[in-house]
């Protein structure tokens, strides 16, 4: 069998294709939480923090005096942004928490179904129900448990 034809089977497989749309889907809600951070919950946080624009705090590493990180990064001055470090790591909190409560409604909305109590054949030691008096895989007749 030709690479090609090895490839097209790959690609194809369903674990595959749910895969790709997964991280598209999964991009694509990343967006949109990104978006709900920096424009819904950042400027409040920003507010509350005394207008502190978080992305213009850095560290200036050069001889070259300068006011923004846009003119830094326009002069080649060596900064550290720790402000973008911590609007990274801000995002990734809340990003982290949004998911959390989707997730946490999922399963509120479809929860898990109850396991079934089970117990093993001592026979042919496939997994029966707790109950069974006869075991759906061997027919053996099961001992009654004390």
């Amino acid at each position: 069998m030709g690479m090609m034809q090895e490839f097209k089977e790959f690609a194809v497989r369903g674990n595959v294709v749910d895969m790709a749309v997964g991280v598209v889907i999964g991009g694509a809600f990343g967006k949109i939480i990104s978006s709900l951070v920096e424009n819904v919950f950042m400027p409040p946080i920003g507010l509350l923090m005394g207008g502190v624009d978080f992305s213009n705090l850095f560290i200036n590493l050069g001889d070259v005096p300068v006011q923004t990180l846009a003119e830094a990064k326009e002069l080649n001055v060596p900064v550290i942004a720790y402000g973008n470090f911590l609007n990274s790591v801000l995002d990734f909190l809340i990003i982290a928490f949004v998911i959390f409560l989707f997730i946490r409604q999922m399963n509120r909305a479809f929860p898990k179904p109850e396991e079934v109590p089970a117990r093993t054949c001592p026979f042919c030691k496939e997994t029966i129900a707790d109950d069974a008096t006869r075991c759906p895989h061997c027919t053996a007749e099961l001992p009654k448990e004390a």
